[in-house]
């Protein structure tokens, strides 16, 4: 599909300054510019990119001003970065669009209800009395179970697995490899010192706007739902445990792993690989860095780091002196030969 700098321009509400007419097929970043492509400058450490970007048009701010002559039109538009993001999901939009119908093989109760324009890729198994909304897309090999229900405009990527009663709101994206709706871990200890298996028999509730990356797992509750609140944005490789509830619009990056009942707040953050023990409860716009392990609760508004987590500013602090330790130790090793060197002088002096 090619776009011209003037209809971009009119579908961002921006202005073009240079060759409204040219001709625009892909993305490109700035500074590996392909002819026929777009580009954005939206971080000003790129700005010596757009002098000579091979790039046909290029994104900027309105509050852009050239220093030297720039090839590439421009189209100035509030925010670049936001623009240069509306048009990729443009993009993928009419891409997603191009999908419709069912392919075979494929596997389709005769209870299941498909709403209208949907894709059902090759290889998808689709149980009994499962509702799929308008507009969804299902690629080859997912597996939905029975009396699952997913809303409008939904993508499951290839090898998405949704167990059994599971429920996914509008506008839902879940990537290849991820299980929705797993057993939770719950064994009972037993004499012998053998385990047997408590049944899960609790489901996962997606709201709207959910993001669920690869090989991401989402655990059923043992009994009612593990919960994940609408426009929470879950990353790849990411365990979450039963009865769990995430959230309104939080994030969550890759290799965090959550026990079982924890409940997190909305608008949180959490870096990659942490760890949150289970039964806490952690408040609204709370920020956990990196390879945090969490054990307690955790408070509105706070920011922490380090395992056991606690507050940023004093992780930092403390990093700063555990940096220090091996010269300290020389220091003290140092003080302690002083000593007895000041001791031995003095016991010689005194005879």
């Amino acid at each position: 599909m090619e776009f011209k700098a003037k209809d971009i321009a009119s579908f961002l509400k921006g202005e073009v300054v240079g060759n409204s007419n040219v001709k625009v097929s892909g993305v490109s970043k700035i500074e590996d510019g392909q002819p026929g492509t777009l580009a954005f400058l939206a971080n000003p450490k790129y700005e010596n990119y757009i002098y000579n970007t091979g790039a046909s048009v290029v994104l900027v701010n309105r509050s852009f001003t050239p220093k030297s002559e720039i090839k590439a039109t421009l189209i100035k538009v509030d925010d670049a970065y936001q623009g240069f993001a509306s048009l990729l999901d443009l993009y993928v939009q009419a891409k997603k669009n191009l999908r419709q119908g069912i392919e075979n093989p494929s596997y389709i109760d005769e209870s299941a209800q498909l709403g209208e324009e949907i894709y059902v890729g090759a290889f998808a198994s689709i149980g009994r009395n499962t509702q799929i909304g308008k507009g969804s897309k299902i690629f080859p090999q997912v597996f939905i179970g029975d009396n699952v229900t997913i809303g409008d405009d939904c993508i499951l990527y290839a090898g998405v697995k949704i167990y059994d009663d599971c429920e996914i709101g509008n506008n839902c994206i879940i990537h290849s490899g991820a299980v929705v709706g797993s057993d939770g871990f719950g064994f009972a200890p037993q004499p012998d010192g053998t385990y047997n298996k408590i049944p899960q028999i609790g489901n996962v509730i997606l709201e709207d706007n959910v993001e669920i990356g690869a090989n991401t797992a989402i655990d059923c509750g043992t009994f009612g739902s593990t919960i994940i609140r609408k426009g929470a944005k879950i990353d790849n490789l990411v365990q979450i445990a039963h009865n769990c509830e995430i959230g309104e619009n939080t994030v969550i990056a890759g290799q965090t792993g959550m026990a079982g009942t924890t409940k997190v707040g909305k608008n949180c953050k959490f870096a990659g690989q942490v760890g949150l023990a289970g039964h806490l409860t952690i408040g609204d716009n709370v920020q956990i860095g990196a390879q945090s392990g969490v054990s307690k609760s955790i408070k509105d508004n706070e920011i922490l780091l380090s395992s056991p987590a606690f507050n940023y500013k004093d992780a930092i602090k403390t990093y700063t002196i555990f940096r220090n330790l091996p010269k300290l130790r020389e220091e003290i090793i140092q003080l302690q030969k002083d000593v007895k060197s000041l001791k031995q002088a003095d016991s010689a002096a005194s005879k």
